[in-house]
């Protein structure tokens, strides 16, 4: 019986997508993003010198590059290697295994950090990651304190940042976080914060919401519904009856016979002073 040698396995093709994307990654003095990732696939396609293959990869979709560093991810990830590659604030860079540290210390020495954060600032900062946008006021309603000064830290430390104002009488300002805060947590978005559902649902007082004086509907006087009224209480309640006003009773030194008549011009008193007197 002839044994057949296994068939070699032919190597990747150095054109396939995530190599090329490797190759940039690994030479980058910096962490890469997608969108500047197609704009170098791009910019190389549109090279006359390039050869015709990069033309393929001129307009490639964003879930296409998306998936790639996916799997090139998992292939390093597969073969335990001593780097892996990460998605840090949406930019894609190698990093060290964090087993590797000690050696590597020594070897390219210790860089200066800032100062570790504070107990309450990480208390605050967890209540802008989770519930942002976020006012100054909500942030203490939260925590029951105030928080002028860890803000003042976190602004600085460019961990948040303004963000807009809130649509309520006043406009507070808004807070926010910036991508110096993913970077300081390495997250590769907001979406891979813990489950913190119970501080999502923490009620806060919020000042009511602006209206125009258009849009403001007058202010109706409510009516008592009918089966509310009780039937004996509003029968025995006083109304308020309408009150007529009496003319004044005559003086005593008017008789009432004569308050009663009017008197008019005395004709039959006067004589008329044109007609003749008779003669007996």
């Amino acid at each position: 019986m002839v044994r057949r040698s296994p068939e070699p396995v032919a190597p990747p093709s150095p054109m396939e997508l995530k190599f090329i994307l490797e190759s940039l990654l690994f030479s980058a003095a910096k962490p890469l993003s997608v969108p500047e990732l197609r704009d170098v696939l791009a910019k190389a396609a549109a090279d006359e010198q390039a050869p015709p293959e990069t033309r393929d990869f001129k307009k490639v979709p964003v879930e296409t590059v998306e998936a790639a560093l996916a799997d090139l991810a998992l292939d390093h990830e597969t073969a335990g290697r001593s780097y892996r590659l990460v998605c840090v604030a949406g930019a894609w860079q190698f990093v060290t295994q964090p087993e590797f540290a000690p050696w590597l210390k020594t070897f390219v020495g210790v860089k200066s950090r800032p100062a570790r954060l504070s107990q309450p600032a990480l208390e605050t900062l967890a209540v802008i990651a989770y519930r942002q946008p976020v006012t100054r006021a909500e942030i203490e309603q939260i925590r029951g304190v105030a928080v002028d000064g860890v803000m003042t830290t976190l602004k600085e430390r460019g961990l948040i940042a303004e963000v807009g104002r809130a649509e309520v009488v006043g406009r507070p300002m808004q807070f926010g976080t910036t991508p110096a805060f993913l970077e300081y947590f390495g997250l590769p978005s907001l979406d891979g914060l813990p489950a913190a559902d119970e501080l999502r649902r923490i009620p806060v007082e919020r000042p009511e919401a602006l209206t125009t004086a258009e849009a403001a509907p007058a202010a109706a006087t409510p009516e008592l519904p009918l089966a509310s009224v009780d039937p004996e209480a509003a029968a025995s309640a006083p109304t308020e009856e309408t009150r007529v006003e009496e003319p004044p009773a005559p003086s005593e030194a008017t008789p009432a016979s004569e308050a009663s008549e009017s008197p008019t011009a005395t004709d039959e008193a006067a004589p008329d002073a044109g007609a003749p007197e008779e003669k007996s």
